[in-house]
């Protein structure tokens, strides 16, 4: 069985980016319906994160990017795959809209940054700041919505967040180091 996966043939890749790019913007979205509300920020938990983490490392930065930004425009034109079924720029100017954007940057600084000869440690380390680009993001935009206090910020926007961005990333960092091989082959 093995001989047949080593003698697949990917005919076009170009097509096959665009499936990935398409995959991604759908698991981005539905990771979105995946929500813990907490009761002491406007901000939920949800799945979403992981997925962005696929896109830059799968599509590098400019696909990863690219998936994101669609994900982010199909939201603003009134698809309802925002987080509790939200959609419309009024979403995205609510309290989660820096972390949707934060999206963007983190993909596409990821992308850019995983290079071939990564260690597993410096991929999982490139992996946190990636996160850190999106809770940033989010973080900044909470504090022009809300203007409480940094420390207080915190806690509202970042701390709640990192123990379920821990498992994110170890979860996305063990599937791309397990595939890595294969991975560059079809994309």
């Amino acid at each position: 069985m093995d001989a047949v996966f080593r003698n697949e043939v990917i005919v076009n890749k170009v097509a096959t980016r665009v499936i990935v790019v398409v995959a991604l913007i759908i698991a981005t979205a539905l990771g979105a319906f995946v929500r813990i509300p907490l009761p002491f920020t406007p901000v939920p938990i949800t799945l979403q994160t992981f997925f962005v983490l696929l896109s830059g490392l799968l599509l590098g930065g400019r696909l990863g990017a690219v998936s994101q930004a669609s994900y982010c425009l199909l939201g603003v034109a009134g698809i309802p795959i925002f987080t509790s079924a939200g959609s419309g720029f009024a979403f995205l100017a609510g309290p989660t809209g820096g972390y949707v954007f934060g999206f963007v940057a983190a993909s596409y600084w990821l992308g850019n940054a995983v290079k071939q000869g990564d260690t597993f440690r410096s991929l999982c380390t490139k992996l946190c700041l990636a996160e850190s680009i999106i809770l940033l993001c989010g973080m900044g935009w909470l504090k022009v919505l809300l203007g409480i206090p940094w420390k207080q910020l915190l806690w509202v926007g970042a701390i709640p967040f990192i123990p379920g961005d821990c498992i994110k990333i170890a979860a996305a960092a063990t599937l791309f180091w397990r595939f890595r091989s294969r991975i560059k082959e079809i994309l």
